[in-house]
């Protein structure tokens, strides 16, 4: 198509789409706004500025240049912080590594990014020594210790973080270069085969950031900047759902937990007044159940909720405690987000009970997310709520592929929509609803059950903590559901595997579901396997859960 570009004047300034831009508000208008680390550290913006610098002038005189991968592994920290700016913004590439893989894993991901310098927490020094010796491209390793100390190692390191940042230059200056740069790049949980790797760029996180701050307007729960962030989904996972580049733009305080306990994460809510995070259905559930929560007002905290269905039980038990909670959705692949449930306006009179079912959905698209559910042929269904299908999407941070995978990157994009391999309608609000996984719904007898839905029941019964839901192979139906429930104390010698049957013939008789989505089995366990990020691992519960002649007839 012939369009009319617009005239450059040849002094004009471009303006790319970079990090480095996204310094301009908090330095002018939150100077003074802190980054709190525990208890162990605390400054503000100007001095975070400068951290940032010396740390590129450090990495600069380690050798690192710009296209270089540099990888992290750390708990959420300052100094994460700092990573998440200093490397992407020198022009090298950020790579979150992720700590709660295997080491199998570990050892992959650094020789597939090509990391050229390991930041490596201390406590994770014991696992580096055994895959040292694997490690193909990793020169340099910088320790990061709380006590300024490298403890007794094997390993060659460069120094101690803090030490080292002390003796570098605090001025740097951070080029222009293109826009769509590579600056960050993490792999996937690797439940189906090895870690896939995605990739950011500048353009692609700023302009994420923007719009995520962009929803804000439509209804609760924007973010402001009298909020206090403080992640509790892993750094290391999709930019911590890109929360520290927004919370950076928009100049709020910030608060760093360290690794997560409980105790702490509430004492740390309560000390330094958090306002607003972001967590798994897991981590919202221990909060709740720990005994500190009791002493913690929980009231001015805002949740979002991804990685997992947020179920009306915990939904309503977190609401219980003041807590706005709502669902978002996305994936690695999305940077992450795509969907936030927010509130309309009509909505906000409703009573808190009528609005736990919009807090639960899947949400509305944030600005420039289009989303579609398609069918088998890729042919929109109705927005009706009822109709199923593969959630596609185009949003302008979508990974454009996986890291050294060109057919996987092409299915990924079949069509030239990015496939997200989840199964969702869409309601005549414009609300999506994530119903299931393609690899987890049950086909039985030519019929689709969501293990979603079978698990959300479940959570509706006073006995249960967890549940999982998987497809059991069956010689006449195909599949058959097989229900894994966790209890909550006090209830295993009250409840069994009849009694969770009876419970479901309560929705059966509701129209709520059909007869057939009642699993064969109620199986009564002591955990359900979850991966790094603490979503349900069903290929690994499917693994020990399905001997080979299960349910066989």
């Amino acid at each position: 198509m012939a369009t009319r570009l617009i005239e450059r004047t040849e002094s004009s300034y471009e303006y790319p789409l970079l990090i480095k831009h996204l310094w301009h508000t908090p330095l002018r208008c939150s100077p003074q706004k802190e980054i709190v680390y525990r208890d162990i550290k605390r400054y503000d913006y100007v001095a975070l500025y400068k951290r940032v610098g010396r740390l590129a002038n450090l990495l600069e005189s380690l050798g690192i240049r710009a296209g270089d991968t540099v990888g992290v592994m750390d708990w959420d920290s300052h100094r994460y912080l700092e990573s998440f700016m200093a490397v992407p913004m020198m022009g090298a590439v950020l790579h979150t590594v992720n700590v709660r893989l295997s080491s199998e894993q570990i050892l992959y991901t650094i020789n597939h990014a090509e990391d050229k310098a390991l930041l490596v927490h201390s406590d994770f020094l014991p696992l580096l020594e055994k895959i040292r010796p694997g490690m193909k491209t990793v020169k340099t390793l910088i320790v990061l210790s709380d006590t300024e100390a490298v403890p007794p190692t094997g390993l060659e390191t460069a120094g101690e973080y803090e030490s080292l940042l002390q003796k570098s230059p605090e001025g740097y200056d951070f080029a222009d270069f293109d826009e769509n740069s590579m600056a960050t790049t993490f792999y996937t949980t690797g439940t189906m085969g090895d870690p896939k790797g995605v990739y950011f760029s500048h353009r692609q996180i700023v302009l994420h950031t923007l719009c995520v701050a962009a929803s804000a307007p439509f209804a609760t729960p924007g973010v402001t900047c009298n909020d206090v962030y403080m992640p509790l989904t892993p750094m290391s996972h999709v930019h911590a759902w890109g929360m520290p580049y927004l919370a950076l733009m928009l100049g709020l305080k910030q608060v760093y937990p360290g690794r997560y306990v409980p105790e702490e994460l509430l004492g740390l809510i309560a000390g330094e007044g958090v306002t607003h995070s972001h967590c798994v259905p897991t981590v919202l559930s221990l909060l709740l159940e720990s005994p500190a929560a009791a002493s913690v007002d929980l009231s001015k905290l805002r949740l979002i909720i991804g990685g997992a269905p947020l179920s009306k039980t915990l939904c309503r038990a977190a609401m219980q405690r003041g807590i706005g909670t709502f669902t978002g959705y996305g994936l690695s692949e999305s940077c992450p987000t795509l969907t936030i449930a927010h509130l309309k306006p009509d909505m906000l009179q409703w009573s808190p009970e009528d609005q736990i079912d919009v807090r639960c959905r899947s949400g509305l698209p944030v600005p420039l997310v289009d989303v579609r559910i398609v069918d088998l042929e890729g042919n929109d269904v109705d927005h009706d709520g009822l109709s199923v299908g593969e959630i596609v999407t185009r949003t302008p941070w979508l990974t454009q592929g996986y890291v050294k995978e060109p057919e996987l990157s092409e299915r990924l994009w079949s069509g030239r929509w990015l496939h997200t391999q989840d199964i969702g309608s869409i309601d005549k609000d414009g609300y999506l609803r994530v119903t299931d996984r393609l690899n987890d719904a049950i086909k039985t007898g030519g019929e689709w059950i969501s293990s979603l839905q079978i698990e959300n029941i479940l959570l509706m019964h006073q006995a249960v903590s967890e549940a999982a839901v998987i497809g059991i192979p069956h010689q006449i139906w195909g599949e058959r559901p097989c229900a894994l429930v966790k209890l909550k104390e006090g209830y295993s010698d009250k409840v069994c595997e009849e009694t969770f049957k009876a419970f479901f013939k309560i929705f059966v008789q509701k129209g709520a579901i059909s007869k057939w989505a009642i699993p064969d089995k109620v199986l009564i366990v002591e955990s359900i396997p979850k991966t790094s990020v603490g979503k349900q691992n069903k290929r690994k519960i499917r693994h020990i859960h399905t001997p080979p002649d299960a349910f066989a007839r």
